[in-house]
C-alpha cells in the first residue's frame, strides 16, 4: 500500500499556506512534517484529515492487494467512506469530551466488543489505557488524554494515522510509551504522517519535509538539531 498526497493548495485572504503540497509514503514508513508556528503544518494535517477543505489537490491510496476501487487506487479527499475508513487523526488539541470518562469517550467512536478485544490485546493494552478506563477526562493528566486520544483514533486499525505533535507537553516516560506504540504500528505496516518539533519523534521518521513560505521541502534529518532549527528560520 502507499499514499500520495498531490498538489494540496490552500491560501486565505492574506496570505497562502500551502502552495502545491506533494509527496508519497508507502507501508510501515512515518513521515514527519516540521516547519515554524503558524507555517500551515496543522493545516495540511487537518486537510488530509477531511477536517478542513482544500482549494486544490488530491490524497491517493493505493492498495493494489485490495483493490476496493478501479485499480486499487482512490482519492481520499473525494470519497468520505474511504476516507473514514483508511484514517486515524489525533490533532493537536484533545478530542475528547470533559465530562466523560475514558471508556465513554471510547464508546462514543467504537463498539463494546471492538474495545474489550483491544484492552486485551491489542492498541488500548499498548497504550495502557486499561489503567484509567473510569476516570473523567477532566481529572486527566496530559500524558493521559494523549494516549486516549491516539486510542480513539487506532482501535479500529487504521491503515494511515496522522498526528499532530503527538508528543507535545508529556513527561519523559509517556513520550516513551507512545513512541514505543507507534513503532510497533509501522512495523506492522501502518503509514503514520506526522507534525511534530519534538527532535526526537523524527527517530522514527523515514522521511522528514520541511514547510516553508507555503512549500513542502524534502529534509534530510542527520541528528544535527542546530542545523535543524536553522533550516526551519
Amino acid at each position: 500500500m502507499e499514499v500520495e498526497v498531490a498538489g494540496i493548495k490552500k491560501a486565505y485572504p492574506k496570505k497562502t499556506v500551502l502552495r502545491e503540497a506533494s509527496f508519497s509514503v508507502r507501508a510501515g514508513n512515518c513521515v514527519g512534517i516540521l516547519g515554524s508556528n503558524g507555517s500551515g503544518k496543522s493545516t495540511l494535517l487537518s486537510i488530509l484529515a477531511g477536517v478542513r477543505k482544500a482549494d486544490g489537490g488530491s490524497f491517493y491510496m493505493r492498495d493494489e492487494e485490495n483493490p476496493a476501487h478501479s485499480a486499487g487506487v482512490v482519492d481520499l479527499l473525494h470519497c468520505r467512506k474511504a476516507l473514514s475508513k483508511a484514517l486515524g487523526y489525533v490533532p493537536q488539541g484533545d478530542p475528547l469530551m470533559e465530562e466523560l470518562n475514558a471508556w465513554d469517550n471510547l464508546r462514543m467512536w467504537h463498539d463494546r466488543e471492538t474495545l474489550k478485544q483491544s484492552l486485551a490485546g491489542g492498541a488500548l493494552r499498548m497504550l495502557g489505557i486499561g489503567e484509567f478506563l473510569k476516570t473523567p477526562v477532566r481529572r486527566m493528566s496530559g500524558g493521559m488524554k494523549k494516549r486516549l486520544s491516539i486510542g480513539c483514533a487506532v482501535v479500529s486499525d487504521p491503515a494511515i494515522l496522522l498526528l499532530d505533535e503527538p508528543s507535545a507537553a508529556l513527561d519523559p516516560v509517556c513520550k516513551e510509551n507512545i513512541r514505543a506504540y507507534l513503532a510497533a504500528y509501522k512495523k506492522s505496516g501502518g503509514i503514520i504522517l506526522m507534525v511534530t518539533h519534538d527532535a526526537q519523534d523524527l527517530e522514527l521518521c523515514d522521511a522528514c519535509y520541511i514547510l516553508k513560505d507555503g512549500v513542502l521541502q524534502t529534509y534530510d534529518y542527520d541528528g544535527d538539531f542546530h542545523r535543524l532549527a536553522g533550516a526551519l528560520l
